[in-house]
């Protein structure tokens, strides 16, 4: 087996040729070597190989194993048909991620780090909220499901909302929010979930509303949330 790599977009592609077979020791000799160069986003092109057996699949584990145990990340790329089903019979295809082009896997990688800075956060700064009053468009997930215009946001965080002024919703219920964040007004659409109904004997002044948790959130979408609750809250702060 042959293989060459390259630098693309922060990531780096091994281009993979010929058999991935018992003759593979050099695969992972290369990965073990640019691991210690620093190279720690991986993905792994396929396009050019003709053949992989089980202990082809061995290497690939042995790979996996040594890349993740250094807090590095592989993607798998361009997997030719006749292959495709040795990754689904050993399972490889449920323990590493398979993309059908090497753009889709980088973009891939990219999504991963911002989703683990967001993660190393501390959960103070993750949880913040911040009190605020938008409009926001609110209506079921499933075609027709009730419907909710123009209430409000009462406090928003990377992680979900208390929007005030509708009741037509029930804890479980999954919901598309419309809104727009100033000050340049761009429109967001996320998908959430209704995880919150206040109770009408003891939060009266919390009626009609509900906390509703984001789903599915893309970890660029959740990083501008992020910082637009952190510029506002610290703004109210040093305001105070």
């Amino acid at each position: 087996m042959q293989i060459r790599a390259r630098t693309k977009k922060n990531a780096l592609v091994l281009d993979l040729f010929g058999r991935v077979d018992v003759n593979s020791a050099n695969l992972v000799e290369a990965v073990s070597h640019c691991l210690r160069d620093g190279y720690k986003n991986i993905v792994c092109n396929f396009a050019e190989v003709e053949f992989i057996d089980y202990l082809g699949v061995s290497a690939i584990a042995i790979i996996y194993k040594e890349i993740t145990n250094q807090d590095g990340r592989m993607k798998f790329a361009n997997i030719p048909a006749h292959l495709r089903n040795i990754f689904s019979i050993t399972g490889l295809d449920r323990v590493i991620e398979i993309y059908s082009s090497e753009e889709l896997a980088i973009n891939a990688l990219k999504e991963d780090k911002i989703i683990e800075d967001i993660k190393r956060m501390q959960l103070r700064r993750r949880f913040k909220r911040l009190p605020i009053g938008i409009k926001v468009e609110l209506k079921g997930r499933q075609a027709r499901k009730p419907v909710c215009i123009k209430v409000n946001i009462l406090n928003l965080s990377a992680q979900g909302a208390y929007i005030f002024g509708c009741e037509n919703f029930r804890l479980g219920d999954e919901v598309v929010l419309k809104f727009k964040l100033p000050p340049k007004n761009e429109e967001f659409q996320v998908h959430a979930k209704v995880v919150w109904l206040p109770d009408k004997q003891i939060q009266l002044h919390l009626q009609p509303g509900m906390g509703v948790e984001f789903v599915d959130l893309p970890g660029e979408l959740q990083e501008v949330m992020v910082k637009f609750v952190e510029r506002n809250v610290s703004h109210m702060t040093s305001d105070e």
